[in-house]
């Protein structure tokens, strides 16, 4: 077991040093993570009886709370309520369903903005587009690399949608965050251990894909990481694992869904492109995410995915988003989840996010 202060946000740093002070007193060591409102201190080591009476009475300290997970900041122990992640008037988390769409790469200008149309006007909130691609082959496309974040910036400004794209490498973090909005954090790279340190020391949000062959412990000793650095903006996303199934890329485990949430306060994204490999395939897996409670799913859309230069098989056509999109919102109230209405900011219920929609 562990303990952790939660300082109030009016607390001096005088206030910060005593708890860390008399933690070292009590023969504990300290962890400071500094988040953008509040500071949480965690206590490592052998826990006396008193010692949450002792720590409650400093001046500063808003509340201690004992957390029995190896993943202190993710866990729900520590942080009941929902994290809700607002991301350029988008909602992230809790009640809100948002739906995460684009080519898969950035292979033109033309394509991005033809899709990135085309998914905003069927209700996608936010625009996805890869422009460092790390693939299984040294010969594969690799992505067009800073022209592309270019053209991602250039297609969010005009659409007016947040985007995400994914950071390969710790030292193209600074250069991304120029660009794009939100970090992706592939499945390869889900223990880079040096990036999520780096993407955690940025005030950007950061969409961490669970490995294929990761447990949900290790997904969120990941989000850890980022949190740690005070950076509390984690999504993570399901995209499948890798089992003897291979009628699928990957089998879609969307237990993982209920289970995360059970356990931590963070939003859950599920990838129904990733695990299925298969276009067909893509919107069955994408329904059921959002039948389990997922906080959103991630598609991917290409206009002409036959001469796609990455992952052509498994995007849909932009018409079929279109109609996934309509299943979405039916399915999200069969759930027991009313999609509701544009300005309706004091519903309870889950509700699909759409581009420009705020609450």
């Amino acid at each position: 077991m562990e303990l952790v202060v939660v300082m109030r946000s009016t607390a001096t740093a005088d206030d910060k040093a005593a708890v860390e002070q008399r933690m070292a007193d009590m023969g504990l060591a300290a962890h400071r993570a500094d988040g953008e409102f509040r500071t949480m201190i965690s206590a490592v080591g052998t826990i006396a009886v008193d010692s949450t009476q002792q720590l409650e009475q400093l001046v500063g300290v808003d509340r201690v709370i004992a957390v029995t997970q190896p993943y202190r900041l993710a866990s729900r122990e520590l942080h009941e309520a929902d994290t809700i992640i607002d991301i350029k008037g988008i909602r992230v988390g809790g009640p809100h369903v948002n739906v995460i769409a684009g080519p898969c790469a950035i292979e033109s200008r033309d394509l991005l903005f033809e899709v990135g149309k085309a998914v905003k006007d069927a209700g996608a909130s936010i625009l996805r587009g890869g422009a460092f691609k790390p693939r299984s082959s040294p010969y594969s496309f690799q992505g067009l690399g800073l022209d592309g974040l270019k053209l991602l910036a250039e297609a969010g400004n005009e659409l007016n949608m947040p985007t995400i794209t994914e950071v390969t490498d710790p030292r193209d973090v600074e250069v991304v965050a120029q660009y794009a909005d939100i970090f992706q954090i592939g499945a390869r790279n889900m223990q880079n251990f040096n990036l999520l340190l780096e993407v955690g020391k940025t005030d950007k949000p950061v969409f961490i894909k669970r490995g294929m062959s990761a447990t949900i412990t290790e997904l969120l000793m990941s989000a850890e990481y980022v949190l740690s650095q005070g950076n509390h903006r984690v999504i993570l996303c399901e995209r499948g694992i890798r089992t003897f199934a291979d009628e699928v890329r990957f089998t879609l485990d969307v237990s993982a869904v209920p289970v995360i949430q059970q356990r931590s306060h963070l939003p859950v994204f599920v990838d129904p492109s990733h695990a299925a490999g298969k276009r067909d395939l893509v919107p069955a897996l994408a329904l059921a995410g959002v039948v389990v409670g997922a906080a959103g799913v991630i598609v991917e859309v290409h206009s002409c995915p036959e001469k796609a230069l990455c992952d052509g098989p498994q995007a849909v056509l932009p018409a079929r988003f279109k109609k996934l999109m309509e299943e979405l919102r039916q399915v999200a109230e069969l759930a027991g989840h009313r999609v509701t209405a544009w300005g309706d900011k004091n519903s309870s219920h889950r509700r699909v996010e759409s581009g420009g929609w705020m609450s």
